[in-house]
């Protein structure tokens, strides 16, 4: 896909590939076709007069955009591996993981030496922190250079002739998804893990030459420019995005399910295809997306270890009456069974290839719980989020779907400790913008009852915290929030200081709560 994104970017040079909006909406041509190629020539020639050759590993700290797909296309032409450097990671965080990965170059924008530099102050109330990026190994500056930055990286490189592509397999990218300082942990793919991937998104999506698309990612990018449409990327504001779509009207949409409802709110509208993955996305938000406009409605099931996995479409999970979550069949290529303890466990040509310092595996242990219905993945919730009350095992994510009610954008059970070794389970619901209380408590009542043993001791209303780069539910910042009103409560009747943010159900602790006795404050 790479290789025929390249021969693309050459054959039509006057085609606008990457596009950008002013505040009213209106389209703005950030670069052509042929501007790519030409950023991804000098990248790739500056790179390989610094001696990065096959097997090299390349930092790259770059915001997306034209200039950091041109860096990845470089990094692939010569055979190197590029190893993503998160800025919200943490500096300590980030230094355990590259004195793994071990660059030979750090490339780096502007912005992220401010992070690492000057600008540390104000990155922080961001979340957004980076090491000197000196002391993780010889940095260069991607981009207009400001003071205080490292030199550019293609600085005198018109002399430097650019070496021929690459050809087999190899490493080709470095994704850090977890661990500690002690242990950091991290996704390989190779050059075919990475293009079986792609391939399973142009074969998904079907992207139409001369179409836009509107989609921020690596996985967006090249396969749509590879087809010939341009990207455009997403306005940060949720009102400045509802004009680029109206004023854009792009074949397909690829947001996360925190920028639809953001978007939603706005009263944005869609048309065309849209998508949404990297945290969970609930019937009730793929029903009211289409109910905004689009035409269809999908769900994506995708880890960093292989994407895409799985895939539904809104009519199909709106029509799912089973406990769980449904996230669609297996995309062509991936297998799918589950482990003894209950974990999915998947695999195929997009898979990683292993994690750093680790052997190969053909198998990626998801972490989530999960069952086969006729072929379909449902997911039963993570293993590690199993909350323990009165010696029996709940697993959330078995539950949390039938919480997403009309009215509920997102829904969370948690465990807050209760101090001799057992837990109470809350819910913890995120209303959507207006939505009427009294509604919603008669359209939990439902949900709750039929939970059985597994009905929670307390439903809070709150906003759920959102963390990482893909903006998915904090159920450790959750759990604390939750314990935060439960102490509020000094007597136990369910009369919290909450400011009207709580929907309690009553019942003492050594049996269910009774969903009947639900209040309103």
């Amino acid at each position: 896909m790479l290789d025929i994104l390249a021969h693309t970017l050459r054959r039509h040079p006057d085609r606008p590939a990457v596009l950008g909006t002013t505040r009213t909406g209106a389209v703005r041509v950030k670069a052509t076709y042929g501007d790519l190629a030409g950023l991804a020539d000098r990248y790739t020639a500056a790179l390989h007069a610094r001696g990065i050759a096959p097997g090299a590993t390349v930092g790259v700290a770059v915001r997306p955009g034209p200039r950091a797909l041109a860096v990845l296309l470089a990094v692939y032409r010569l055979g190197a591996r590029a190893a993503v450097l998160d800025p919200g990671a943490g500096p300590d965080v980030l230094r355990a993981r590259l004195a793994l990965a071990r660059p030979d170059v750090v490339l780096a924008d502007a912005t992220a030496q401010a992070v690492a530099g000057w600008a540390r102050p104000l990155a922080s109330r961001a979340r957004l922190a980076l090491p000197d990026l000196s002391e993780l190994g010889p940095v260069a500056t991607v981009g207009p250079r400001l003071p205080g930055c490292a030199p550019v990286l293609d600085t005198d490189v018109r002399a430097v002739a650019v070496p021929p592509a690459v050809d087999g397999d190899g490493d080709a990218v470095i994704v850090f998804t977890s661990g500690t300082t002690a242990r950091p942990r991290a996704v390989v793919h190779t050059r075919s893990s990475l293009a079986a991937g792609m391939a399973t998104v142009a074969e998904l999506v079907r992207p139409e030459a001369g179409r836009p698309v509107l989609g921020g990612t690596f996985f967006v990018l090249v396969p749509s420019l590879a087809s010939g449409a341009p990207v455009a990327l997403p306005a940060r504001s949720a009102r400045v995005l509802s004009r680029q779509l109206r004023r854009l009207a792009p074949q397909a949409t690829y947001l996360t399910p925190p920028q639809l409802r953001r978007l939603l709110a706005e009263g944005g509208r869609f048309g065309g295809r849209v998508w949404t993955g990297s945290a969970p996305a609930s019937a009730e938000l793929l029903t009211r997306v289409k109910r905004a406009g689009a035409q269809e409605a999908w769900g994506v099931y995708a880890l960093t270890e292989l994407f895409p996995a799985a895939a539904v479409e809104q009519a199909d999970k709106a029509a799912f009456t089973g406990e769980g979550d449904l996230v669609g069949v297996p995309l062509p290529g991936v297998a799918a069974r589950t482990g003894a303890s209950g974990e999915l466990l998947l695999s195929g040509p997009a898979a990683r290839d292993r994690y750093l310092g680790e052997d190969p595996d053909p198998w990626v242990a998801t972490g989530d719980r999960a069952r086969l219905d006729g072929g379909r993945i449902v997911l039963e919730g993570r293993r590690k989020d199993m909350v323990l009350r009165r010696a029996e095992n709940i697993y959330p994510g078995l539950y949390e779907p039938a919480l997403h009610v009309p009215g509920i954008e997102l829904a969370l059970l948690v465990g807050v400790p209760a101090g001799d070794g057992d837990e109470r389970l809350v819910a913890v619901v995120q209303p959507g913008p207006g939505a009427d209380r009294a509604a919603l408590r008669s359209a939990l009542a439902g949900p709750l009852e039929r939970m059985g043993a597994a009905r929670p001791d307390a439903v809070l209303l709150a906003g759920i915290p959102l963390s990482g780069r893909s903006l998915k539910p904090d159920r450790a910042a959750t759990a604390r929030l939750a314990a935060r009103h439960l102490a509020a409560d000094h007597s136990g009747s369910g009369h919290l200081t909450a400011q009207g943010s709580l929907l309690w159900c009553r019942g003492r602790r050594d049996r269910p709560a009774d969903p009947e006795q639900v209040h309103v404050r």
